[in-house]
């Protein structure tokens, strides 16, 4: 199964971990495992047009979405998900 990890700041809406194991042969069908798992956490993660947050990068294996096939990228067994939330600073 893929891996899914989350931002530490974000971890309290999926029982406290940072990295676990999820289904899906696509980002698209991993992060409706997760969120059937996790409900609460899709108004943090996508916006009310069901889009996701503009302020959340998803990588896979290190690359960020932008330059694979978005949320329809394919998964395989072993492949890490990452959610980064983004960071501003002044």
């Amino acid at each position: 199964m893929p891996i899914v990890r989350f931002p530490a700041l974000m971890k309290f809406y999926v029982d406290n971990q940072t990295e676990f194991e999820a289904n899906g042969a696509t980002v698209a069908e991993l992060l409706d495992d997760v969120l059937s798992r996790y409900p609460p956490l899709k108004p943090h993660l996508f916006d009310s047009k069901g889009k996701l947050r503009r302020h959340f990068n998803i990588f896979v294996n290190g690359i960020h979405l932008r330059e694979l096939n978005g949320m329809d990228t394919s998964l395989k067994e072993n492949d890490k998900v990452i959610l980064m939330a983004s960071a501003a600073g002044g």
